[in-house]
Parts: structure tokens; sequence; C-alpha cells
């Protein structure tokens, strides 16, 4: 260290010292849960209308326990293109209502979202397994003091999810177990201390009306990360989505 200036020894024990005290700091937030019941109601539907086109649309509403308040909806609308049967590319568009968590507030807030997608579908043996790989671009309606600033924040976050689909039975309308799992990670200025944004991991039971109506059922756990870093919400869900997937291509 003698060879070294006395202002750049200054500068290093500086950085050591502002490194130290963020690491104390850090040290000193412990991980904190909540834990939250919610109820999810939703309806997935995707239209081919030939070999290669076709339409996606889905909506839900997610409440607090069983339908006490409201948590947030979501609807999405998508452009559709098979590559082939196994691989399915979307576009579009969604939009969420977010209702406000803290008591007493009423502003709900807004947010707009373009996604892109990719759906790669296979089975082995008589399981079917699904990769989902999907991009959003979001913007978020910034609400301070229970007010709309009329300010969006944007982000980005990549999800992917892997699905099984165990048949029981050989018999169509017998249930079938459905175990799923979905990452969720995000960036953005705006993005500090939680680029892990979430997990979803799901089990249930689907079950088959007729060859393109089906519902799951089951339990749903998602882990999210606040933008503290050291705040974490467990949300244990009841979750029922309906599933409509028409064919409309002429049958041979």
């Amino acid at each position: 260290m003698k060879n070294i200036p006395h202002n750049a020894r200054l500068y290093v024990v500086a950085i050591v010292s502002t490194f130290s005290s963020f690491t104390v700091s850090a040290q000193q937030q412990q991980k904190q849960v909540t834990n939250l019941s919610q109820t999810w109601i939703g309806f997935n539907s995707l239209f081919r209308l030939n070999n290669k086109w076709g339409i996606s649309a889905d909506g839900s509403y997610r409440s607090n326990q069983f339908f006490s308040s409201d948590y947030y909806s979501i609807s999405r609308v998508g452009i559709n293109y098979w590559v082939n049967d196994d691989i399915l590319l979307t576009a579009g568009f969604g939009h969420q209502w977010t209702a406000p968590k803290i008591k007493g507030w009423h502003t709900i807030a807004n947010e707009n979202r373009l996604y892109q997608q990719v759906l790669v579908s296979s089975k082995v043996g008589r399981v079917s397994i699904s990769n989902r790989l999907r991009n959003e671009e979001r913007w978020q309606e910034k609400i301070v003091a229970d007010t709309n600033t009329h300010v969006s924040v944007f982000t980005d976050r990549v999800r992917y999810q892997l699905m099984l689909v165990v048949p029981f039975t050989r018999k169509p309308y017998f249930p079938s177990l459905v175990v799923s799992d979905e990452l969720m990670l995000q960036m953005g200025k705006s993005i500090v201390y939680n680029t892990f944004d979430q997990n979803r991991s799901f089990i249930g039971l689907r079950e088959t009306f007729t060859g393109n109506l089906s519902f799951d059922i089951g339990y749903m756990l998602v882990d999210q990360q606040k933008s503290t870093g050291y705040q974490y919400e467990r949300d244990h869900i009841f979750r029922v989505f309906f599933l409509y997937n028409p064919d409309c291509r002429k049958k041979k």
C-alpha cells in the first residue's frame, strides 16, 4: 500500500465501507412471508381455423379467500400459427384489472400487455407433455394514495411452464392427473431486488366433457417476491379452469 497514492487509498476504503454497509443492511432484512388463500376461476379457448391459423382467448377472475374480495381479473386474445401439429406460435394482447390491496382504497390499477409465445407439445406413452415459453411486455399503472397518477411503469417478463397430463386409464372420460410448474422472471428499470417474480405450481384433475370441452380443478401454490427483495407472498389457491378447444377444420 506504500506505493499507492493517499487519495486512491481513501477511495478504496470508501468503496469497501459502502459495500460492507450494504451487506450488513441486507443481512438485517430477514425474509418475510405472508400466506394468503385465493380462488381462481378461468376460461381458456383455442379455435383452430385451418391447418396453420387460429385464434385464442382466455379470461379469469381471481379473488381473495372464497370470493370474499377482488384480487384481479385478466383477459387475453391472440393470433395463433401452427408450424406443425406439435409447435404453436402465438402473439396477442392482454389487459389486467388489479384491485387495491390496502384497506380503504378503491382505485383499480390497469395493466396493458403484449405477449409472444411458443408452445411445444409431445407425448411419451400416454403422458402428454407441453413446454410453454412466453414473453410479456407490461405497462402497469402507478397508484399513489388511492389516486391514479396516469403514469405507467414498463417491465418485461419471461415465463416458462412445463405441464404433464397423465391419464389414469384408457377411458376417454375418466379424469387425468395434471401437474405443472411455471417460473417467471422480470426485467426493467423499476426492477431492483426482485428479478425473480414468482413461481406457480399446480396439481389437480382434468375432466373431459366432450372431445373439445374439459376443465381442470385443483390446488395451486404461488410464491411471489415483492419489490423489497425480502418480502414474499405465498398464495394457496383453489383453481378451476374450463378449456374449450374446437377444431374448425373440415373433416375429410
